[in-house]
């Protein structure tokens, strides 16, 4: 297999981006490369609201993988067979995520295609595009007791007086809604789960090449700062 196109989305490091897709509304956009970006491989696909990305696990495809993992779900003490999970440490490194399609954009011989909620890597290489068919997909009566509902903080957020000028500025800079997909990002809580303990500890974590940190207590999440680094 090769890659048809490649995702360019604000996730430069794999620490905070979400476990699952649709877990923020951060938008991406799929680059179709040659001889697979053309208008007619992609024509009518704009009738689907969301779309499943096939993904290779580019940045762990060379870890290996082992009959059990320990999924941060159950506290990252716990084994389970790797069949039984969604970890990137696989057989086959091969990935799977539903996104909203936004838009599809053909120019030529560019085709890009405006995505949400995608959880994978800036440069993911990209197998395959499918629609995504509800009558087909959803089943309402479907089951999972190790992940049976989404895990969320259910914390408040709250900026410093510096971070929150920061954010402003960068939302305007971006014209990206950035307070609102921080929050859905750090309400999955992207922390070691034998780290949670520690009330103390600053995180950082990297979106639109900026860099921000926080620190999670039992009642809030403090987001400290917000730059973006100097070369």
């Amino acid at each position: 297999m090769e890659p048809i196109g490649f995702i360019h989305s604000p996730f430069d490091e794999k620490f905070g981006i979400p476990r699952q897709p649709g877990l923020a509304t951060v938008r991406a956009e799929v680059e179709l490369v040659p001889p697979y970006a053309s208008a007619e491989a992609v024509r009518g696909l704009d009738q689907c609201t969301h779309i499943w990305l096939v993904f290779l696990f580019s940045a762990t495809a060379d870890k290996g993988w082992s009959p059990t993992v320990r999924p941060p779900r159950l506290g990252g003490n716990q084994r389970v067979g790797v069949f039984a999970t969604r970890s990137p440490f696989r057989p086959n490194p091969i990935g799977l995520s539903c996104v909203r399609l936004n838009a599809v954009k053909c120019d030529g011989d560019r085709v890009k295609l405006e995505v949400e909620g995608a959880d994978l890597l800036n440069g993911t290489p990209i197998l395959d595009i499918k629609p995504y068919l509800p009558y087909a997909d959803s089943i309402p009566d479907a089951e999972c007791a190790l992940a049976p509902q989404v895990e969320r903080l259910e914390l408040p957020l709250r900026f410093s007086p510096e971070a929150e000028v920061a954010c402003e500025h960068f939302s305007q800079a971006l014209n990206q809604p950035l307070a609102r997909q921080i929050n859905e990002i750090l309400q999955c809580d992207p922390r070691p789960a034998y780290k949670k303990g520690d009330e103390d500890r600053i995180y950082g974590i990297s979106l639109y090449g900026l860099n921000i940190r926080f620190k999670i207590s039992p009642s809030q999440i403090h987001v400290i700062s917000m730059d973006r680094p100097t070369a």
